[in-house]
């Protein structure tokens, strides 16, 4: 169908062509006695249609392969590119036009035709450039110009009201981590939470990947996300969009976070130190995972497990439910046994927290 449109537009063109030039072109080039109907611009259409009609058996397949690969492109890009995109050209054209105006009033032949095609199609580009380009930019100007003119009052209540109803950004190693899940379904995560698409793509090429483990924690990851998206009782959104100028994950997160005045909620220390130093707020799984565990204090009694030795002589170990490890002085000869123990410190390390125990018997000896 789309073929037949384009000879059609080919046939309308050249019979249009034929009508104007071409029994100019007959008498130009002087044939000689050649019949009067021949000269007729009716004759100049058939013959001008046939041409370029011809001309479509060649050129036709191309243009509509060029067409299709347009088409493509627009319908995979985000709706606020393909509209930004095309305000800017609209603009450029009617800023093209208005230039127009009086450079065809000037009698020069170059200055009155070329130059005024050159202009539009110069300035239709560079507007559609800038409306694209500058998309992020023209969107938070809107929401400004939008909220211009409210009473800071009336602001600062409806901020109270949204407050624990903001987007929270997912990135992709919280999601492969899973207790976001847990999180959502005991009710403490409030608002909508937002997996961009970028991260979707990024945990799909993990679960594709040859290495056997990347690929068993990437489709852990999807599994978590239709859990989320089809079991708990939250609203999940994806946003197509993406940041086409910026190439690292990370960095997309964080500009989209900024844009939509979101949280990034992540379990990635590098990404929680580059969020804080951009004002970004963010919520990190393993901080609050620290903040809930159970505080002890120096003297306090527990039933612990020796699992195996420790690193000096004589100790064992043992951890809490939490992972939390027990360096149990004297615990190297109750391996595999369940003792009580008193604590002694508690030491708060980068990688977590220490507990320094020895065994109550010990205690009760001395």
């Amino acid at each position: 169908m789309l073929k037949r449109i384009v000879q059609l537009f080919f046939v309308l063109v050249g019979g249009t062509l034929g009508f104007l030039y071409i029994p100019d072109l007959i008498y130009v080039m002087n044939f000689g006695n050649i019949p009067t109907w021949i000269m007729s611009p009716y004759v100049g259409v058939v013959i001008g249609a046939i041409i370029l009609y011809v001309t479509t058996f060649w050129l036709a397949d191309y243009i509509v392969n060029f067409m299709k690969l347009m088409e493509e492109a627009i319908v995979r890009a985000p709706v606020t590119d393909v509209l930004f995109g095309s305000m800017g050209l609209i603009i450029g054209l009617i800023v093209a036009y208005l230039i127009g105006i009086p450079l065809n009033a000037i009698q020069i032949p170059v200055v009155s035709t070329v130059l005024p095609i050159f202009v539009t199609i110069f300035l239709g580009y560079f507007g559609f450039q800038i409306g694209f380009k500058k998309r992020d930019e023209l969107i938070h100007l809107f929401t400004m110009t939008r909220n211009f003119g409210k009473d800071k009052k009336k602001e600062e209540e409806e901020a109270a009201q949204k407050s624990g109803h903001e987007l929270k950004i997912l990135d992709t190693s919280v999601i492969i981590d899973g207790r976001i899940a847990d999180i959502c379904k005991t009710g403490f995560l409030e608002g909508t939470l937002v997996i961009p698409e970028f991260v979707l793509e990024e945990l799909q090429h993990i679960a594709d990947s040859s290495d056997v483990l990347k690929r068993n924690r990437g489709r852990r990851g999807l599994d978590i996300l239709n859990k989320i998206q089809k079991e708990l009782p939250i609203n999940v959104e994806i946003y197509d969009g993406d940041f086409e100028d910026i190439q690292e994950v990370d960095s997309k997160l964080v500009k989209l976070a900024k844009l939509s005045s979101g949280v990034v909620v992540t379990n990635d220390f590098n990404l929680n130190k580059v969020c804080e130093l951009q004002g970004v707020s963010v919520l990190n799984i393993n901080d609050l995972a620290n903040a809930v565990k159970p505080v002890v204090l120096p003297g306090e009694e527990m039933s612990v497990q020796v699992i195996k030795d420790g690193k000096e002589h004589h100790q064992g170990v043992a951890y809490l439910d939490d992972g939390t490890m027990i360096v149990v002085e004297g615990g190297r000869d109750h391996i595999g046994k369940h003792i009580e123990v008193i604590v002694t410190s508690v030491l708060q390390t980068s990688a977590g927290r220490m507990i320094f125990a020895k065994p109550k018997l010990l205690e009760k000896a001395l």
